[in-house]
């Protein structure tokens, strides 16, 4: 048996099993060693049940009695009684329905959770269970929790890892010894052996500490080969003007933030070099990005360079090059700026495509659709990019093809990211910040609703509609696929035929066609409607001015980032912004919730996701690519910086990569993934 063959043939492992662990990613043997658990329950500790108190407890005891039912809204529990030599406790799961048909009466089993007092009663909530009888003793009783899939348990990868337990051995070291030795990093397989059969507690954390190191260390290596790489190419030099910079600041309706003039500086020092800028600007919802792209193109077009802007949705692309316009008027530049959209007439695009080969427009906006092979550009040197786009290396190249020469690349995104993750995820680009918003911006106000206060919460909001504002409601799901979520079609029909009876309700999600999407969206912005219920899909979108109140379905389902984000959609005008936040059911809000109630800094509340959520809840904000970071955690500073300044070293020290068989085929297929801008 080796790494590299089907997991087919392990024992006990048939085809049905092997499409299961297909599912996880799993088709070989060694993908299987590297399918590390999600996370430990610790069984080290058993009391028996009469000396048990509040707090984190494990009892080793036989299910007497296990009862489901099914309660308001959808929410299902499932009771029952624990018992050993010594007494009985009560265990109660909420919304995990098959855990009645899934204990057996009569088997031990270690149950481990929270022993505390619900309704009146001691229990314990939503423990882990396992077979006393399936309990591996090489574990010494902190048990690996893997992902799993329908059908196929931790207890059942756990058995199968350790058939191929002997092939950890055997595995080969992946970082340079010197980066062992100065680090104190345990041996690859050591690690591995110990994140599936972990000793004690402080084994596991060195071999935690060993394998995230090797993942940062990969993705910093990869992204500093693509910024060294990067910086060999060569790029047009659009030096500052100070004249321009001050006539455009002098026409602005508005005074620029210190935050907005510090990026804008930054920008226009890597503008006027020969290596292409790639720079990254964070900017919270409502911070003023916009302008900063404004003044860097207006620099590159004053100096006959062409600028291409791209974003992410035909609407927001003609939003934006709208906002161009209007900027740029003072400055007689407007009559330069195009649009380029796939709803246009063919005619309509000849005549784009025309005016950009023989330089006439100085600016285009849209889709990525603006570097298509139809597009000729006569002389391309700044892109700029806004939300959701990444740009790879393919994309560089078509771009590098056009312009004859590397472009500066400026992208800019409203997600804000802590800088821990920015530094991980992005090592190959410099990284701006704009963290304050416009003076005179109101603060939006917002509440936690109980689920019973929602007529209250509609009375004050339908004093908003009756002055002519509009409203979003966002919902967790489309249709009614889990009873205990909320859905936009639920939702929409409740507030059209019951609330909302006298007014106009859209509907927008997911699985509309673009088309439709971007009609629905333009009929809100045209105030057709009066409430638009949606999924996320409005997180990232145009500014609608006129509306000024944001309602959360189950709030709890979303992350804090991304909460803060649509919360931003509201409140974006001189008038005052309200989010109200709809709570599951009746209990005490969780401390993310609080915090958005309390807090607008949207790093801060980034910060805290990252802390309680994990990197998860910003990359799917982000949509990122496949990072595969399965052991480190991006709160770890120390370890980040440590693995960064390994990578950096490697590279002074102009280790050959390819001498490191593994390291090479990782950091290859990284650099590819990380290469955005």
């Amino acid at each position: 048996m080796t790494g590299s063959d089907s997991v087919l043939s392990i024992k006990g492992v048939g085809p049905e099993v092997a499409k299961k662990l297909r599912i996880l990613g799993i088709t070989t043997i060694s993908e299987l060693l590297l399918h590390y658990p999600r996370r430990y329950e610790d069984y080290s500790n058993v009391s028996p049940i009469q000396n048990i108190k509040p707090g984190q407890v494990t009892i080793k005891a036989v299910i007497k009695q296990i009862k489901g039912r099914y309660v308001r809204r959808g929410m299902h529990i499932t009771e029952a009684v624990a018992s050993d030599d010594t007494s009985s406790v009560r265990v109660i799961w909420f919304n995990q329905p098959y855990r009645e048909n899934a204990m057996r009466p009569g088997q031990e089993y270690f149950i481990s959770g929270e022993l505390g007092l619900s309704h009146q009663r001691m229990s314990i909530t939503n423990p882990a269970v396992e077979l006393v009888s399936d309990f591996p003793v090489s574990t010494a009783r902190i048990v690996p929790v893997y992902r799993e899939t329908k059908g196929l348990k931790s207890a059942q990868i756990r058995k199968y890892i350790k058939a191929c337990s002997r092939l950890i051995n055997g595995q080969a070291e992946t970082l340079p010894s010197w980066i062992l030795a100065s680090h104190a990093l345990m041996s690859r397989s050591d690690a591995m052996f110990s994140m599936h059969f972990p000793e004690s507690l402080p084994s596991l954390e060195m071999a935690k500490k060993r394998l995230g190191f090797e993942e940062v260390f990969e993705l910093s290596l990869a992204a500093l080969l693509n910024k060294y790489e990067l910086l060999q190419e060569e790029s047009v030099v659009i030096p500052f003007d100070v004249k321009i910079a001050q006539d455009f600041v002098k026409h602005l309706p508005f005074t620029l933030t210190d935050a907005q003039k510090q990026v804008i500086w930054q920008i226009y020092n890597d503008l006027a070099k020969s290596q292409p800028m790639n720079r990254l600007v964070e900017g919270d919802v409502g911070s003023g990005k916009t302008v900063v792209a404004a003044m860097s193109a207006v620099m590159a077009m004053q100096q006959g360079f062409q600028v291409a802007y791209m974003a992410p949705t035909a609407l927001l692309a003609r939003q934006h090059a709208d906002t161009l316009k209007k900027l740029l008027t003072p400055l007689d530049f407007d009559s330069k700026v195009g649009e380029l959209r796939g709803s246009m007439k063919t005619p309509e695009k000849k005549i784009v495509y025309d005016k950009l080969e023989n330089g006439e427009l100085g600016l285009i906006v849209g889709t990525h659709a603006v570097i298509q092979d139809k597009v000729r550009m006569k002389r391309l040197g700044l892109v700029i990019i806004d939300e959701q786009h990444r740009f790879g290396v393919e994309q560089r190249k078509r771009l590098q093809a056009k312009a004859g020469i590397m472009p500066h690349v400026l992208t800019m995104t409203a997600t804000p990211i802590p800088r821990t993750l920015a530094l991980t995820l992005y090592g190959e680009l410099d990284i701006s910040v704009i963290n304050t918003k416009p003076a005179g911006r109101l603060l939006i106000k917002t509440e936690l609703v109980s689920p019973n206060s929602k007529q209250q919460m509609y009375d004050k909001v339908d004093k908003e509609l009756e002055a002519g504002r509009q409203m979003f409601v966002v919902c967790p799901l489309i249709t009614d696929e889990d009873p205990s979520k909320r859905s936009v079609e639920a939702v929409h029909t409740e507030l059209s035929r019951k609330y909302f009876k006298n007014r106009h309700v859209g509907l927008l999600h997911g699985k509309l066609s673009s088309a439709e999407k971007d009609q629905i969206m333009a009929d809100f912005i045209e105030k057709k409607y009066d409430i638009l219920v949606s999924t996320t899909v409005i997180e990232v979108g145009v500014d609608v001015p006129n509306a000024t109140v944001m309602i959360i379905e189950d709030a709890e389902r979303f992350g804090l980032a991304q909460l803060h984000q649509l919360r931003g959609r509201v409140g974006r005008s001189e008038h005052q912004g309200y989010c109200y936040l709809i709570l599951s059911d009746s209990k005490p809000a969780s401390r993310r919730l609080r915090a958005l109630e309390q807090s607008h800094d949207g790093f801060k509340l980034a910060e805290l996701d990252l802390e309680l959520r994990g990197p998860g809840a910003i990359y799917g904000t982000m949509q990122h690519g496949e990072l595969d970071l399965r052991v480190a955690k991006l709160t770890d500073v120390k370890l980040i910086s440590q693995a960064r300044s390994a990578a950096q070293q490697f590279i002074d020290n102009k280790e050959n990569l390819i001498q490191y068989n593994h390291l090479y085929n990782k950091v290859q297929k990284l650099r590819a993934v990380t290469n955005v801008s």
